[in-house]
């Protein structure tokens, strides 16, 4: 019996839809933690959830989207806010559990997913949220330093979260250098110091 299946019949209108949409979101996580993101395809995640393919093609259009949608739907976690005490802490307690979620196959899934190119708004629409969110969670941070004296007052959030992240996706999707504690330490240095006149 699948998962779909197992689901009580006493739903609200739109409850199948729901229970096919965790079905075949089960089913790509299952084969994203077996075989990586690279290799999950259609017709296993068709077998695996009990569902038609031809009906995921309908509801997510290419293979990229549904992965997209299902990376980004388990993904709603947000990373924990570290509270450190001080901005080079938090930093560095926030760009380590980055690195060590990307090892994860969910991780690595989101990530690689996030870089398809895809022509669908729906998907479009939720990656932008996704990272919106994630960037609101994260805001607090640096509103935090601001009030120890750390940084300006006009320091802008949104940008010294993607100073902290995009060398740690670089290294990860690009590169594939090690990403250790020196690298994180550094990385913090230099953030403040971009964001800070006269620090380092």
């Amino acid at each position: 019996m699948t998962e779909a299946e197992n689901v009580a019949p006493q739903r609200r209108p739109g409850g199948r839809a729901a229970k096919v949409r965790e079905a075949v979101h089960r089913a790509v996580l299952d084969a994203v933690a077996e075989h990586g993101v690279a290799k999950v395809g259609i017709p296993d995640i068709s077998r695996r959830a009990g569902v038609r393919d031809s009906s995921i093609y309908r509801r997510w259009g290419t293979r990229e989207n549904l992965v997209l949608d299902v990376m980004l739907t388990a993904s709603e976690r947000t990373l924990p806010l570290p509270d450190t005490g001080t901005l080079h802490g938090d930093l560095t307690a926030f760009a380590t559990a980055l690195i060590a979620y990307l090892d994860t196959p969910l991780g690595n899934g989101l990530a690689r997913a996030l870089a398809f190119n895809t022509d669908s708004d729906e998907i479009a629409a939720a990656r932008d949220t996704f990272w919106d969110t994630r960037y609101h969670a994260n805001e607090l941070m640096i509103s935090r330093a601001v009030a120890r004296g750390e940084l300006p007052n006009d320091t802008d959030a949104r940008v010294a979260i993607e100073l902290l992240i995009a060398p740690i996706h670089f290294r990860h999707l690009l590169t594939r250098q090690p990403a250790d504690a020196e690298f994180v330490d550094q990385l913090a240095t230099h953030v403040i110091c971009a964001l800070r006149p006269g620090a380092g």
